[in-house]
């Protein structure tokens, strides 16, 4: 053994030394390691498997190779290194990190071909998974994976849109043969982060039945075909989303079956449809904060479901919206497309729904309502329904569903205006709510709620921009509600400001008309009962309250 305390020992003498001898010398030289000691922690550069990323070459082949080495060496890192690289479809494994260089772009190839189903995704026998199992890169049952950037995954997704009905798309295929960008099954503690995803031929990330789920930093732009989702969750618990910007045709962040504990923080969003779309399943413990909308329509906040779910604890905090239409809309009860016209109500009532959504809160929203127009980046022309023009809020049960604690607090929403004296005037409203209500009537300009319990509205503004003829509010058979700090524009020509139907135990206090108007509330229907007003400036108000349609006057009150 050398003598360490001899300053005058070699370098060659000290290297020679037993390494255990060696890693007591401060400033010895590190050990190279010993073969398998960097397992999970090797990097594997696709080009070292043959991939060309010249844009061209299919490197299908290489990169699942990669991708297979690193999973069989228990992890590491896969590089995909600056330069395009053409894949078809690929499966992405446990313990391995995708990560795409600031320079590279993995480039769907724009021949069907080159894709294929994932077997192992079910199609048949939950009807929230039969819209396509086919993907650019996929896992299923996989864990403790991630997909990175901060390159680019391109999926050419105008190349599965077909010219016209009945000819095929250039690539071959279409429907729901499209390939997602990014598809989850079963998947547990993964990440998408910092990457670039644009033109998808369908959903851009697909997370179905899978947990422990962070993505951030995502930036989305996915508006070359049609149902160009954004995110797209099918059952998934425990998901993270922040600081995600995303532009897409379909819903921006659909959550389908039985979604729950789900936080959104810090993200944008603009589509032609809905961004928070809502349906089907047992949803519970969603919190969505600090978030920014712009050029959205067909309603950004959408909980739509037919018979039987269970909705409840969503919270909606500091949401600010321009230039949408329908801010929001609960509707529970019969599948409201189609063309439903009005007077059809027993046929609604003949679809029993047990449908509950309840503990839902709305604060810090504040929202400029437009007409809906085409959005200059999508290649293709879409319609729109008479009803994304006229609504606003809807709250909707029908067919035995129940609505109940629901609160807004500190909302603003300007509207266009633009309804008529006839709109107003509806009373029999068709039982559903949405943009999907063909006759495009909405009797409130502000705000609309059938069958609600246990509704809260406090510090909340209306108002219209131009001449609307509609009341700002209706409640049609709701139960046990308070209304304070209520502000609201108001027309002469108009019937009224407020109008209950059939509504009991609803307080109302310190409420303002913001300019001349008709009288504040017109209360109607036999079982209109234990209705008080309470204060506030209603001095621009022709008058306070009137009665009909069987209404006693003894169903309200009037205090200070």
């Amino acid at each position: 053994m050398p003598d360490f305390s001899d300053k005058s020992l070699s370098r060659r003498a000290l290297l020679s030394a037993s390494p255990a001898a060696v890693g007591f010398v401060a400033g010895a030289q590190a050990q190279t390691p010993a073969p398998g000691n960097d397992l999970g922690a090797r990097t594997y550069n696709i080009r070292d498997f043959g991939a060309r990323g010249d844009g061209k070459t299919l490197d299908t082949a290489a990169l699942q190779a990669a991708i297979d080495a690193c999973n069989r060496d228990h992890g590491g890192t896969v590089l995909v290194p600056a330069g395009t690289f053409v894949i078809g479809t690929v499966e992405l494994k446990s313990y391995v990190t995708l990560h795409l260089a600031s320079g590279a772009t993995l480039l769907g190839s724009a021949d069907g071909k080159q894709y294929h189903a994932v077997d192992a995704i079910p199609l048949r026998g939950d009807s929230t998974l039969e819209d396509g199992n086919w993907a650019l890169i996929f896992a299923v049952k996989a864990e403790n994976f991630s997909v990175e950037g901060p390159g680019t995954i391109d999926g050419q997704g105008k190349q599965f849109l077909s010219p016209q009905r009945g000819v095929p798309p250039p690539s071959g295929i279409g429907g729901a043969q499209r390939p997602y960008h990014l598809l989850f099954h079963q998947c547990t503690n993964f990440s998408v982060r910092s990457l670039f995803l644009k033109d998808c031929a369908f959903h851009s990330i697909r997370i179905i039945q899978s947990s422990y789920v962070q993505l951030d930093a995502i930036r989305i732009f996915n508006r070359v075909n049609h149902n160009n989702d954004g995110f797209h969750f099918i059952s998934a618990t425990h998901v993270a989303m922040s600081n995600c910007i995303v532009e897409c045709q379909d819903d921006a962040c659909a959550l389908f079956g039985s979604c729950q504990y789900i936080t959104v923080n810090n993200c944008q969003f603009s589509t032609r449809w809905s961004v928070f779309r809502f349906g089907g399943g047992t949803v519970r413990n969603i919190a969505v904060s600090n978030c920014l909308i712009w050029d959205t329509f067909g309603c950004p906040i959408k909980i739509r479901a037919g018979q039987g779910p269970l909705i409840e604890n969503l919270s909606f905090f500091n949401i600010e919206m321009r230039n949408v239409t329908g801010p929001i809309s609960i509707c529970l009860g019969p599948p409201n497309r189609g063309q439903v016209q009005l007077g059809t109500l027993a046929s609604a009532d003949s679809a029993p729904t047990t449908g509950i959504a309840r503990n839902i809160s709305f604060r810090g929203i504040h929202a400029t309502v437009v007409a809906p127009f085409q959005q200059p980046d999508v290649p293709f022309t879409t319609n729109y329904n008479p009803g994304e023009v006229k609504s606003c809020i809807g709250l909707s049960a029908v067919g035995g569903a129940v609505i109940e604690n629901v609160s807004f607090d500190d909302v603003h929403i300007t509207f266009p205006g633009g309804g008529t004296a006839e709109d107003g005037a509806l009373r029999d409203v068709p039982k559903v709510v949405g943009e999907y209500y063909a006759a495009g009537v909405f009797p409130a300009y502000a705000l609309y709620a059938r069958s609600v319990r246990g509704l809260t509205l406090n510090n909340v503004r209306f108002q219209a921009a131009s001449q609307e003829l509609r009341p700002a509010i209706v409640f049609d058979h709701v139960e046990d509600a308070a209304v304070n700090a209520l502000s609201v524009s108001a027309d002469t020509r108009a019937e009224s400001v407020a109008r209950f139907i059939d509504s009991r135990d609803v307080l109302v206090t310190a409420a303002r008309v913001t300019a001349p108007g008709p009288e504040f509330l017109r209360v109607e229907g036999a079982s209109s009962t234990g209705i008080v007003v309470d204060g506030g400036d209603l001095r621009k108000a022709a008058k306070t309250f009137s009665t009909g349609a069987g209404a006693a006057e003894s169903s309200v009150k009037v205090r200070g």
